[in-house]
């Protein structure tokens, strides 16, 4: 699927997941979104009058020493207040290279602070009072039949007119 070079011209995101389906079991291949009539639309009005949300795909934080079987497989989509922002969020049963990265700074995937300082210099107008998880599920059914609906609707109860998605 892709060739082996001296040196890291590209990360092939796409054969690299073909390729952990297959080595999963899985017979068929992963099969990507596609949309014929994007479901975006450009702003109303300014950014500097709109409201502005988050949505992260990191899971809200478990308690200390209670994580069972059952919470790790179970995931569930939720909307918690920006005023108090976790410390931390449960990360660990997911994938990457944990030995380039980390995810101890929630700014680095949550970055409701840098969001309040747009909202402070008057770049945008204001921030959504609530945040918006989605967490990773492999799930193409359950994605666009189930969760994108919910945080459409929590969207539109908080007043929002643009979400930035900062996916971990």
């Amino acid at each position: 699927m892709y060739q082996l070079r001296a040196h890291r011209s590209f990360v092939s995101y796409i054969d690299r997941s073909r390729e952990f389906y297959a080595a999963q079991g899985y017979s068929k291949p992963y099969e990507w979104p596609h949309y014929h009539d994007v479901p975006f639309t450009p702003l109303k009005k300014p950014l500097s009058e709109s409201r502005v949300g988050l949505v992260t795909t990191a899971e809200k934080p478990k308690p200390p020493g209670v994580v069972s079987l059952e919470m790790l497989i179970q995931r569930e989509i939720y909307a918690e207040p920006s005023n108090s922002i976790p410390q931390s969020f449960f990360t660990d049963i997911l994938s990457w290279d944990k030995e380039a990265t980390h995810t101890k700074d929630v700014n680095s995937f949550l970055p409701i602070n840098q969001l309040n300082e747009y909202v402070s210099s008057g770049r945008i107008g204001s921030a959504s009072a609530r945040f918006y998880g989605v967490p990773t599920d492999y799930s193409k059914s359950k994605t666009l039949d189930l969760y994108a609906p919910q945080i459409l609707q929590w969207c539109r109860e908080d007043g929002v007119d643009a979400v930035i998605l900062s996916a971990l």
